[in-house]
Parts: structure tokens; C-alpha cells; sequence
């Protein structure tokens, strides 16, 4: 028990460390559209099912709530940005991979199939604004009891960079 306490200790550790980023990458939120290239998808908004409450909240479904922050409405086209989805995983390789593996969880939980659980709003907003979604957001308050009590870390990531990376996880 007591090498496993020292072995997560040392995990949290390093991905503090490789998780942290200097802020200056860039503080603009404004997002660079272009007109031509994104649009509104027409897909029907689903409701969530009426009862999740035994549904870990990873794997709960709510494409309606947008979360806390910033990012109140983004319009994804139907056809993946293949450049923007490329600048994604590279943000996301460098900043998220200390603590989120694609496929299984981590220190946090893994991203595949995130897309289809949750509003672009609401996983931009939790990658921009993690430190107020955890502390207002429902679903982002079950998640960090069901990683058990982690916080994600705030890596200064910009609104341009929140996109690419959503783009990344359409990907997945």
C-alpha cells in the first residue's frame, strides 16, 4: 500500500510538472474563423437520458449544457479540419498527455468518444476554465469525485488552441 501511495505521488508529481505551461503562448480568446470553413452542424440537440444518476459521470451523455466559462456558443462544421485536428494533438501532446491517455483513463479520463458525450461548448470551457467548471459545473464537480478529488490544471490554453483541440478529439 505503501509503494502504491509513493508511486501516485510521483505520478501527480511529474504531471504537474510536465502539465504546467508558461502562459505565453498567447492570451487572446477571440477565435479566428473563417466564414467558409465552419458552419453550424444540423444535427438534432439529444437531452440526456432522465436517469444517470448510476452512471459514472465520464461516461454520462449531456449534449445540452455548455459548461462555465468563455466559450457560450462555437459552430463546428461537418467536415474535420484536418490542419486544425494536427495543430490539436500537438497542443494536446504537449499539454494534456502528463495526465489523459485517448483511450483509457489516466490521472484523468481518457478522451475518445468525449464528442459524443459533450457539447464542444462544454469541453472547450473545460480545458480553458477548468478551476471554475470544477468548482460550478454538475458534471465537471462528479468527475473530479470520480477521479478521485485530481482537479485538472489550468494550462493557460488559449480559445484558438481549445478549438484545435476539440477538432483533434473529433478525430478520435
Amino acid at each position: 500500500m505503501h509503494s502504491l501511495i509513493k508511486f501516485l505521488s510521483v505520478i501527480v508529481f511529474f504531471g504537474m510538472v510536465s502539465c504546467g505551461g508558461s502562459g505565453d503562448e498567447g492570451s487572446s480568446d477571440n477565435t479566428a474563423s473563417n466564414d467558409n470553413t465552419e458552419q453550424k452542424m444540423d444535427k438534432p440537440e439529444k437531452k440526456p437520458a432522465a436517469d444517470q444518476s448510476n452512471v459514472p459521470a465520464s461516461e454520462r451523455v449531456d449534449l445540452v449544457n455548455k459548461g462555465v466559462g468563455p466559450v457560450k456558443n462555437v459552430d463546428i462544421p461537418d467536415n474535420i479540419d484536418r490542419k486544425l485536428a494536427v495543430k490539436g494533438k500537438e497542443i494536446y501532446d504537449t499539454k494534456c498527455v502528463a495526465c489523459h491517455n485517448v483511450d483509457t483513463k489516466l490521472i484523468g479520463p481518457p478522451q475518445k468518444g468525449i464528442m459524443d458525450k459533450r457539447t464542444p461548448e462544454w469541453v472547450m470551457n473545460m480545458i480553458m476554465n477548468p478551476t471554475e467548471m470544477l468548482e460550478k459545473d454538475p458534471i465537471a464537480k462528479d468527475m473530479l469525485e470520480e477521479f478521485n478529488g485530481v482537479p485538472m490544471l489550468d494550462q493557460n490554453i488559449t480559445r484558438e488552441e481549445a478549438r484545435a483541440i476539440v477538432e483533434y478529439f473529433r478525430t478520435l
